[in-house]
């Protein structure tokens, strides 16, 4: 697993096998995919999202926000993306 810079390509591909637990997290924050993805979108032409890419596919993407002294952080997964092995490299990739 490695991370680089989101394409759009990343984007559709992670939101057309976007995982029901995302969608259900998205509902339960009062929002909806489409939000999700205009949001991400908006960050990633802005070059503030990375693709959590496996092999050649993305099976994530995360974006932020500076906002004076905290970080808004969007976040959009493939089921694929909820395994252990992930969460391990996440934490290797996020910590400051």
């Amino acid at each position: 697993m490695r991370a680089r810079a989101a394409t759009l390509g990343d984007l559709e591909d992670v939101f057309r096998g976007l995982s029901k637990r995302m969608s259900d997290e998205y509902v339960a924050a009062g929002k909806d995919s489409k939000i999700a993805y205009d949001n991400l979108m908006m960050n990633l032409k802005e070059g503030r999202a990375h693709a959590l890419v496996e092999g050649d596919k993305a099976v994530a993407i995360i974006a932020w926000h500076e906002n004076s002294d905290a970080a808004d952080t969007l976040f959009a997964a493939r089921e694929d993306f909820f395994r252990a092995a992930t969460v391990r490299f996440c934490k290797r990739h996020i910590k400051p």
